[in-house]
C-alpha cells in the first residue's frame, strides 16, 4: 500500500494499479525499457493489474515476467470493461493509467488518473478525464515510488 496526502484534496490509500497494456506499459509487442524493474518494486506494495483487449494476441508472453496479474477483456464495450475492473477493485484505492479513448471511464473514476502520452499518443478524452498527464510510462511509475511528486503536482 501507498499513502500520501496532498494538500487540498485529502488522503489516499492506494492499494491496487491498473495498467492498460498496448500503448502504456508496451510498445510494439514490446515492454519499455525500465518498465520491470519499477513494477518489481512497485509490486511489493501494491496489487498490478494489467488489463488488456489483446488485440495482438500476445498478452502473456508480454508479461510472463512481470510481477503483475492479467486480466483480459473483450474486444467491445472496452471502457466499460476497465471500469467494472476499477469498480470491483474500489476506485477510492486505486490509481490507473493509461492512454486511449477506452481507458476513460478508468481514469476519470480513479483514486488518481493517469494519462501517457508515450510514442503512441495519447487521446485527448483521456488526457481530460485524468488527473495527470505525463510524458512516458516510467515517469508515471516513478510518481508511484516517489510520492512527493505527486503531492508537489496535485496540491490545490
Amino acid at each position: 500500500m501507498i499513502e500520501i496526502t496532498i494538500p487540498g484534496r485529502g488522503k489516499y490509500t492506494i492499494e491496487h494499479l491498473i495498467l492498460d497494456l498496448n500503448g502504456t506499459i508496451a510498445l510494439d509487442g514490446e515492454i519499455i525499457i525500465g518498465v520491470k524493474e519499477k513494477l518489481a518494486k512497485l509490486s511489493q506494495k501494491l496489487d498490478v493489474i494489467v488489463v488488456t483487449a489483446d488485440t495482438n494476441k500476445n498478452a502473456e508472453g508480454l508479461v510472463k515476467n512481470l510481477p503483475v496479474t492479467l486480466y483480459k477483456i473483450k474486444e467491445a464495450n472496452e471502457n466499460d470493461q476497465k471500469l467494472e475492473l476499477l469498480l470491483n477493485k474500489g476506485k477510492d484505492n486505486t490509481m490507473s493509467i493509461g492512454n486511449g479513448c477506452n481507458d476513460v471511464s478508468m481514469l476519470k473514476e480513479s483514486a488518481i488518473g493517469i494519462c501517457i502520452l508515450g510514442k503512441e499518443g495519447s487521446s485527448k478524452e483521456a488526457m481530460m478525464a485524468s488527473d495527470l498527464v505525463v510524458p512516458a510510462i516510467n515517469d508515471a511509475l516513478d510518481l508511484l515510488l516517489k510520492p512527493n511528486r505527486l503531492r508537489a503536482t496535485l496540491r490545490r
